[in-house]
């Protein structure tokens, strides 16, 4: 495995060793680079409300009239529970979510919005959609089509373990 992570660093640090790698045509590059811009650009909004963006994904993620189980919000988002639970401990303090015992699980708690909770909820939801609105006034629906569509061939391609077998890499899905 180390030898691996080694090789792999090497390409994405020095992609010179490939002679037709170019790093602005590799799709992880493409792909971190527009989704660090993205992170930084929801971080710097959140900031302005004394948030973060990972909070604002959790706000979004939680429903609005009857909560959400505790233990259904860490996989919906794709999210690692110890992040999560420092995330949500940090929202309780801030007065945003309370923790209320589950009525049909008393192992569970469901996590509910508190009235700064929904109002937090409705900021964030606003610079979602102020954001989509911007990226289609500048793309056709058609690119739009083509990139959920490459979008979700890759997540496919990853949840199928199709690109990297035994640490090696799968010429057929490259």
């Amino acid at each position: 495995m180390h030898n691996f992570l080694s090789i792999y660093y090497a390409c994405i640090t020095n992609f010179h060793i490939f002679d037709t790698m170019d790093k602005n045509k590799s799709i992880d590059h493409q792909l971190r680079a527009t989704w660090t811009a993205v992170a930084k650009l929801y971080n710097e909004r959140a900031a302005r409300h004394d948030s973060t963006m990972a909070t604002a994904f959790v706000l979004l993620n939680i429903d609005y009239e009857n909560g959400t189980p505790s233990t259904a919000l860490g996989p919906s988002m794709g999210m690692e529970p110890t992040s999560l639970s420092r995330i949500l401990k940090t929202m309780e303090e801030k007065g945003a979510i309370v923790r209320e015992k589950n009525p049909d699980d008393g192992r569970s708690v469901i996590i509910k919005l508190t009235d700064y909770g929904k109002k937090m909820r409705e900021v964030s939801k606003e610079s979602v959609i102020t954001f989509n609105n911007a990226i289609r006034e500048h793309i056709t629906e058609n690119e739009l089509e083509s990139f959920f569509k490459v979008t979700s061939i890759i997540n496919k391609l990853i949840a199928d373990k199709m690109i990297y077998r035994d640490g090696k890499i799968d010429k057929k899905a490259v």
